[in-house]
């Protein structure tokens, strides 16, 4: 394995994203920290930096084990980082809380009427 790689690659490599170019995005827009600093695209991530991801309002916290040769099959991409426990737990709480807000909304047989619509937007508002 080589010893170091770019983070938008290791990234996009360890399935974090679905593409190169998003997962670019993500490093420029400051969703992605490296060993606790902002970090740009063609920084270099070796075995041991701590990566910190922000993505769909989920934090992840990742510790490198390994640098991926390519974009494999998801058993071999999880293999080469190490996640912490804790932020799994928060991780899993606030897709159960997204989820339990999900169903509390109001619900329509398609395209919200007017009634519904005010009431979306003073649930959005709380």
């Amino acid at each position: 394995m080589t010893e170091s790689l770019r983070i938008d690659r290791w990234l996009f490599f360890c399935r974090f994203f679905k593409t190169r170019s998003k997962a670019t995005a993500a490093v420029t827009g400051g969703h992605v920290r490296l060993n606790g600093e902002r970090t740009s695209p063609g920084v270099r991530v070796k075995v041991g930096d701590r990566i910190d991801v922000v993505r769909d309002r989920l934090q992840y916290s990742l510790e490198v084990l390994d640098i991926p040769k390519r974009r494999g099959p998801a058993p071999e991409a999880q293999a080469c980082y190490v996640e912490d426990e804790e932020v799994i737990k928060l991780r899993v709480t606030q897709t159960e809380a997204l989820r339990r807000d999900r169903l509390s909304m109001p619900t329509t047989d398609g395209r919200p009427d007017k009634r519904t619509r005010r009431k979306l937007i003073d649930r959005r508002r709380k």
